[in-house]
């Protein structure tokens, strides 16, 4: 891959453009010489991509020039400037990838050349670990052959699915918030064997491992989450004791709805960029 075309120039040097450098490079889809990343001047952020050996551009006329694939990683508060000092310099043969969240497609491509291709993409904060679960949607001039190497870039963060944009809001409600509801699951189980009689350690441990292990299972025997959770629930048992609990506290129903509520929230923010 490592072509002029594929040759990526970035813009933000936060969390996620450091999470989406570190997977191109390790999985060799491009060496740290041929990504360029172009910031506001904050000196914390960019020492870990200089250490990396990414170069750092000026300015973002500098950034276009030397790159194929110009990659939004801005704030969406800073999302309308950003758009406005790239607009003279991007190109109808650049790939616009926006990492960009709850900025939507129209907002991006009126900001722009006439015909930019831009794929706007969703992912979550695993991305770290390069275990994300990630979200594409194309815009209206990108092509096959844009969509395509989008993917490929962003498989380095982790599993890839192409949607439509109208989706958007509701991947970020499932998966983009989603790691936090599994960490308040985690918080939650780890206060409970702690309050049972558990070390904090060995509660902690326990969790860990038994949500770990759940989701291989789920992964690796493609079985539906309700046949494994009938499977461990026997009759008159604990751990049908524990989920009649569940059950009548509104579990499933609370779960629903809240993130019913994010997708609500996503689609308000979203809307004060139209």
């Amino acid at each position: 891959m490592a072509d002029e075309a594929a040759r990526i120039g970035i813009v933000g040097a936060g969390a996620m453009a450091l999470a989406f450098v570190r997977g191109v490079v390790q999985s060799d889809l491009l060496s740290p010489s041929e990504i360029a990343v172009n910031n506001r001047g904050n000196e914390h952020h960019l020492a870990p991509l200089r250490e990396m050996g990414v170069r750092v551009v000026g300015d973002k006329e500098a950034l276009c020039a030397a790159s194929g694939v110009i990659v939004l990683a801005v704030k969406p508060k800073d999302a309308a400037q950003a758009l406005a000092e790239l607009r003279p310099h991007v190109l109808p043969s650049h790939l616009v990838l926006s990492l960009m969240a709850g900025i939507p497609l129209d907002f991006i491509e009126a900001r722009l050349v006439a015909g930019a291709h831009v794929v706007r993409a969703m992912a979550n904060t695993s991305s770290a670990i390069r275990e994300s679960a990630t979200a594409a949607a194309k815009g209206n001039h990108a092509g096959e052959e844009d969509l395509q190497l989008a993917l490929r870039l962003l498989g380095a963060l982790g599993p890839v699915l192409v949607v439509e944009e109208r989706s958007l809001d509701a991947v970020t409600a499932l998966a983009g918030s989603g790691p936090a509801y599994v960490y308040l699951l985690m918080e939650s189980m780890i206060q409970a064997g702690s309050h049972v009689g558990l070390d904090d350690d060995v509660s902690r441990q326990l969790a860990l491992q038994t949500v770990y292990g759940a989701a291989r299972m789920l992964m690796e025997t493609q079985h539906h989450p309700e046949e494994l959770r009938s499977r461990v629930t026997s009759p008159g048992g604990t751990t049908e004791a524990a989920l009649r609990v569940l059950e009548a506290s509104g579990f499933r129903a609370s779960l629903v709805e809240a993130i019913a509520r994010a997708k609500e929230r996503s689609s308000e923010l979203g809307r004060a960029f139209e």
